[in-house]
Formats: C-alpha cells, structure tokens, sequence
C-alpha cells in the first residue's frame, strides 16, 4: 500500500499522505480555499467532517458535480481546480444563499471585524442579496457565559463537532428539519437548563456571532467611574502568555509587566496576580492529598482515592452533571480565583478598611466558565455579595485596551502590587495541562518527605498528549499520577474511577486543549498544538526564572496563614477557601 499520493491542483503537482484532504493539500502549497464549517484540529481528535456549508467545492476532472474539498480525500492523479469559472459561481451561489436567512447588523455584532462570513462577503465583493424570503427568527438567549443567538447561525455544525466529539459533553445538538432546523440543546432547552459546562470552546469555533460570551467591559466602565468603588484586579496566569498574540507579538511570549502597566492605565486601584492564589491553591490542596495519602497508607480503606484537582469550573461542571456519584472524590479546595476573591474580600478589605460592599473584584481569565463561576451562590457571603463580582475574558481585555487607546506595544513593563500580586513560579504554570500537578509535586514532596527537592522541574507532567502518566517516588510510596486535558479525555479516567480500574493517586484535570492556554476566552487558536505548545512554553519560562518556584516558600502566603488563617486546613481556611459540589444530573 502506497503512504503517499500524486495529484495536482490548479496544475501544480502536490504530493501528500493518504488520507488527505484536498483542502489541505491546497493548503501545502499555499492555495487557501475558503471554508466555513471546516475546522483543522486534528490533535482534538475531531473525525467527522460536515461539508455542510459548501463553500469550499471544487471541481475534479472526470466527475460530474463539484466536490467539497473539506470532505474529499485526494486520490492518485487526481486533478483538481479550485478557482474554476464554475466553482466560483457556484461559491458566490452558496453565499448570497447563506446570507439571505442572516441578519444585517454588523455595525453592532460582537464578532463584527472577525467574523468569517462577513470576510468572505468582502472576499467575494457580495453587495446585494439575489434571493428575497423569509428569515429564520429566534429570541436571543443568554446564560451566565455564552450568549447563543441562532439568528446568524450559519448550521455549520462546529459548536456541534467540538461539544459532541472533542469534549463529550453532548449539550449541543442539531433539531428539527428543512428551514426550522437549528443547533440546540436537547428539547429546545436554554443553555443553561442543559449539560453545558459553559467552556466556551463552541464560542472559540463559532465563524459568526451566533456564540460568543457575556461581555462585562461596560459593567467595568461604569465600577471604574464610580467614586464610590475601589476596583482590583486579578490576573491569570495563561491571560499573559496570550494577550500579546492580540497586538503583534509572536506566540509565546509572555508581556506580564506590559499587561500590568495597561491595567493600572485603565485605572484600576490595585493590580494583582491569580498566581497568589494559585500557590494559596496548592497550600490546600496539598495538604488535602497529603492527608488522604496518609489516611490511605495508614490502612484507611474509606479514604477517597484518586483526588482530582478542582481548578477548573467547566470541568467541575462536567462532573456534577455526568460522575455525581463520586462528589467525594474531588479536592474541595476552590479555584485560584475564588480563593483570591475570598482573601481580598475578608482579609485584605479589612486590612485596606475598605467596606466589602464597596470593593469590587475583577478577574481576567482566559475561559469563559469562570464567569459562571463567580455566580456561583457558595461563592457569597450572606448578603449575596460575590467574592468576585465579574469576571473578563483576555479578548475582552484586548479590546478594552484598544478601546482606551492604550499603545499596548510602548507600554514599561511594572510589576505587580502586594501582598496578592507576589507568587512563585509554581503559581505560573497553573496555565498549562500538568502545571497545577506539577506545583502540587514540588510542594507535596518537600512536605511529605521533609527533604528539599533539588530538580523542581517535573517534565514528564508536560506536553499536549491528551492523557499523561507519571509517578514520583515519595520515600518509597510510588505516587502514580495523572493527567488530561479537554473533557473528552476527562471522561475516559473518570470512567476507570467509577469502574474500578483506575491505578493513580492524584489526577488533573483541565476542560480546554492544552489547559488554560487553550481556554474559551483566549485569542482564538482553532486547536493549533504548535501555538498553544509556544504558550505553554511562555509560561515555563516564566517559572523558570522566578527567584521561588515552590509554593510553600511564597513568604506572603506563609504571612497570610502566620497573621489569618492559622495553618493550611484550618477551620477558617476551611471556611474561606474550600467548597462542596452538587448533583446536576437529576
């Protein structure tokens, strides 16, 4: 069997592996064929390809109809034209179709200047409608993250293939037939009444605007405006390796000092980093495995084994609707950005005297499930009161800047403000997959063993490999991790929990590709690997050379435990940074 193929396209001659499509095989050479609902994210392990929205044919020599070259496999000698007479009528044909059941309000469509049909309308010079009738007319629904308003979907089944294929949540789904027909929840259910587990990785497939996120710029505005308010800011660790893509910079760069100095320019009183938080995280958290691990080898047949991190919300999420028979098994230690929200609103609120009704917490995150998660109820105080009132994806960040006409690029780098702005290089990784387990290890070894860790660095946790393996030889106790990142490589090590199969002790777990790097929030990356591996990479550069890399060793967060909250587990740590879930599945 031959491994490769001979063919030609607009008379250049194109050799690729079998099983290539004729798309990609255009793209080798520099030929871009205009698609829709094709995604190239083959490390997500997307299989099935629609050719719904046939703006990509092409015409072979020797068959009688066009062929969607997204969904044609290249076979030997195979001739094919990609910009034909009769290809190019026939994509303009399918077009002005797709736009004659689309709304016209791009002025003030929140994907308006990135959205790819109005660049193909341009593209194609489309300045008027051929076809005249009745368009498809639905409310615009909104939930606590994502804004789902089917009027401009186009059916070209992304959002689909990703929350079915790739994240195996199935909160999506196409319903009825002909010209009512749409994508939607199961019954015609809102999203939010679904299985959605709001990680916004259908927003970050979306062409159009028919998906994208609750956008709280202007809600920010106004608490920035407001005398009365003393707005903070927090900062994740994957926003910074990101945000420059969105202002010219190459992949993998981190610009930590120059977002810093464009928050305070945007006037925020105090600017902070979630990797406090993060190393506050692993205080817990670690303590938690550590004590389940002693329970566990001390013979205690009932202690919860493997514990599963709890730092991503859509994953929590996922959990709660599909494993909430096994609600004890996660870490009941709250994400990084509520642990913040929660120490700035009690602890650092009274320190500053400021009321905690008039300080307002703003988070930066590159997912979108973390603004379901500052809604969270258990994450207020009695009044209702949010530990983090909202919370900004890093596109909005980057709109804002531009908005504010920030010179993003000419900006000094600064440094974040104390105490919750200081964190070690084990806080930065929290943005990659293998990151939180690797800070947990540098930590959890030391404690454990009482011996200092000499190689901080635990490669083997690294990588975009959907599902990772590793153990580390604590004293003789071999602990077996885990780790997965996206929802659909979650499913298959929750399955061998609930089955009795599983052989580790810890496992991560992170809903977007490549962790938060990924996410829903972050410039769109369309599960390019080479681009989320340089993020990552920007991340452990961070780390690498902060003057700490260990969690344990970040002295304001030994003051933090030394002046508040006693010791790690403690009632009051306890109380202020732990949580408990919920079963979603009835």
């Amino acid at each position: 069997m031959e491994d490769n193929v001979v063919l030609y396209i607009d008379n250049h001659t194109v050799v690729v592996p079998v099983g290539t499509t004729i798309l990609e095989a255009a793209k080798e050479i520099g030929i871009e064929i205009p698609s829709l609902c094709y995604m190239n994210m083959k490390d997500l392990c997307i299989t099935n390809l629609p050719a719904s929205c046939r703006i990509c044919v092409v015409e072979i020599e020797g068959r009688k109809n066009l062929a969607p070259s997204c969904a044609t496999r290249c076979e030997q000698g195979m001739k094919v034209k990609t910009s034909s007479l009769r290809v190019l009528n026939a994509r303009r044909i399918v077009l002005e179709l797709i736009l004659s059941d689309h709304p016209t309000d791009c002025l003030i469509c929140p994907k308006s200047g990135k959205c790819d049909l109005q660049r193909l309308a341009s593209r194609f010079k489309i300045q008027e409608i051929s076809f005249k009738g009745e368009q498809s007319q639905y409310e615009v629904e909104s939930s606590p993250s994502i804004i789902r308003d089917m009027k401009k979907c186009i059916y070209c089944r992304r959002c689909e293939m990703m929350c079915n294929d790739v994240q195996t949540v199935g909160a999506l789904g196409a319903v009825n037939r002909g010209f009512t027909s749409t994508i939607s929840p199961a019954f015609r259910k809102d999203l939010k009444d679904s299985e959605c587990t709001y990680c916004g990785q259908c927003v970050a497939v979306c062409p159009v605007g028919a998906l994208t996120e609750v956008d709280h710029t202007n809600r920010l505005l106004r608490d920035l405006a407001d005398p009365s308010k003393t707005v903070i800011v927090q900062t994740a660790p994957a926003v910074r390796a990101a945000l420059g893509e969105e202002f010219g910079f190459p992949p993998g760069i981190s610009v930590t000092g120059k977002m810093v100095s464009a928050l305070r320019e945007l006037g925020f009183a105090k600017v902070f980093d979630t990797d406090f938080a993060a190393d506050l995280t692993i205080m817990e958290e670690g303590s938690e495995l550590l004590d389940r691990l002693t329970r566990f080898l001390d013979g205690d047949k009932d202690v919860c084994l493997p514990i599963l991190t709890s730092c991503c919300p859509a994953w929590v999420n996922f959990f709660e609707h599909y494993f909430s028979d096994m609600l004890d098994i996660p870490s009941t230690a709250r994400s990084p950005q509520q642990m913040f929200g929660s120490i700035a609103k009690n602890y650092w609120a009274e320190l500053m005297n400021i009321p905690r009704e008039n300080l307002i917490v703003v988070s930066i995150m590159p997912c979108l499930a973390k603004k379901y998660e500052c809604a969270r109820e258990e994450f207020a105080d009695a009044g209702g009161d949010p530990d983090v009132n909202y919370s900004i994806s890093t596109r909005e960040l980057a709109n804002l800047i531009k908005r504010a006409n920030i010179d993003f690029n000419a900006l000094p780098e600064e440094d974040f403000d104390t105490p919750l702005g200081e964190s070690t290089g084990a806080g930065v990784i929290f943005g990659a997959s293998g990151g939180v387990m690797e800070a947990a290890l540098r930590t959890a070894y030391e404690l454990y063993t009482g011996e200092t860790l000499k190689n901080v660095d635990f490669k083997e946790v690294r990588g975009l490999q959907g599902i990772k393996k590793a153990s580390v030889n604590l004293k003789g106790f071999e602990l077996k991790i885990g780790i997965a990142h996206g929802l659909g490589n979650a499913r298959k090590l929750l399955e061998d929990i609930r089955e009795g199969k599983s052989e580790f002790h810890a496992i991560e777990i992170m809903a977007c590709p490549g962790g938060c790097v990924g996410g829903g929030g972050q410039p769109l990356h369309h599960g390019n690997s080479i681009l989320l591996k340089a993020r990552s990479n920007a991340l452990y550069e961070e780390d690498y050379n902060k003057p700490l890399r260990k969690s344990h060793e970040n002295p304001y967060i030994i003051k933090l435990y030394e002046d508040y909250l006693g010791k790690p587990m403690s009632e009051k740590a306890h109380h202020l940074l732990h949580t408990h879930y919920f079963n979603k599945s009835e």
